[in-house]
């Protein structure tokens, strides 16, 4: 499933501010709809009143936030895009450097393997379901194939946005395919404490909402700002509700 969504990212064309507006939906529901309610579940524990997987939340958001800004490649102003879309690299100064590209490649491969690594926690609850019960391990292995098709989506899509290759995209959605598989296989030898494994959500769930509404987004509005983009983004939140739900 995996595999079958970071394909269809790839098979976009011209579509591509279309496929950004499903990709941000479908990020800003798997953060909503799965990562801050597990988060909370399993790290419930407050710190000067605030939850902490909450302040883990907002950490995760800071922190891309801060490395962005430190590396000077954020891409959430409106008017750099068109110089994007049109391959005028000349326009962009500093940030159109090969060192700047490098860094701006190296945000994309760290999303990236956010990603791979949240595909293990995944692999790691249905492991850990599989020990509490052949039926538990069922439906949680059955929630984790649904949502997936997001993940290999997501990593496919996040890996170019940032001007990596193809060839590069393509072995990190391989290694999204494998990580839910290891993850259960590590299940076998220890487990994870769930304190550790919320706080670990709530992070990741802020990192995931910044690259949306910041990166994503933006990108998806600039050279195509239509309705239509609009109704992909809403598309994409609607099938994670649906994919939560069912699961």
């Amino acid at each position: 499933m995996t595999l079958i969504g970071g394909f269809v990212a790839q098979r976009t064309g011209d579509r591509r501010h279309l496929v950004l507006g499903f990709a941000a939906g479908l990020m800003l529901g798997v953060v909503a709809f799965d990562l801050l309610p597990e988060a909370m579940e399993q790290a419930p524990q407050e710190l000067h009143g605030v939850p902490e997987a909450l302040l883990m939340f907002a950490a995760g958001f800071l922190t891309i936030h801060v490395v962005e800004r430190a590396v000077a490649i954020h891409r959430g102003h409106e008017g750099e895009y068109a110089a994007h879309s049109h391959g005028h690299a000349h326009s962009h100064g500093h940030g159109a450097g090969h060192g700047g590209r490098q860094r701006e490649q190296g945000v994309g491969i760290a999303a990236a393997s956010a990603l791979v690594l949240h595909s293990v926690m995944d692999g790691f609850a249905i492991g850990a379901a599989f020990q509490a019960g052949t039926t538990v391990g069922t439906v949680v292995a059955i929630a984790v194939v649904a949502h997936d098709f997001a993940d290999g989506f997501n990593t496919y899509t996040l890996t170019r946005l940032y001007g990596n290759d193809r060839r590069r995209a393509v072995a990190l959605l391989f290694a999204d395919a494998l990580a839910p598989v290891t993850g259960a296989g590590i299940t076998l030898l220890f487990t994870i404490p769930e304190q550790l494994l919320g706080l670990y959500l709530g992070f990741f769930g802020g990192f995931l909402m910044y690259l949306a509404t910041s990166d994503i987004l933006p990108e998806a509005h600039s050279p195509h700002p239509s309705k239509a983009t609009l109704a992909c983004t809403l598309l994409g939140v609607g099938f994670m509700w649906l994919v939560v739900g069912l699961a």
